[in-house]
């Protein structure tokens, strides 16, 4: 297993899905977690698990997240 970090940058207000209400503006860290699928050639990874981690004062929410519902929120940010 091998986890990606990264982060996101939303210039607007954003939904992810219907669960999780507007988001504000601003960066927002990932997580991807991955396994490894081994082949007699090469070495692969799948994707198991993207979190977005949103911050405030006082406390961080983990959201489970698809990674379409995020390319697609990324998307209609860079379009509005």
């Amino acid at each position: 297993m091998r986890t990606r970090k990264s982060t996101v940058i939303f210039q607007r207000p954003f939904t992810l899905n219907g669960d999780t209400g507007e988001l504000p503006p601003g960066s927002y860290d990932v997580e991807i977690d991955e396994e490894e699928i081994e082949a007699a050639d090469r070495t692969a990874y799948r994707r198991v698990a993207t979190y977005l981690y949103v911050q405030n004062s006082a406390s961080t929410r983990t959201i489970v997240v698809s990674p379409t519902d995020l390319e697609s929120a990324l998307e209609r940010d860079l379009k509005s």
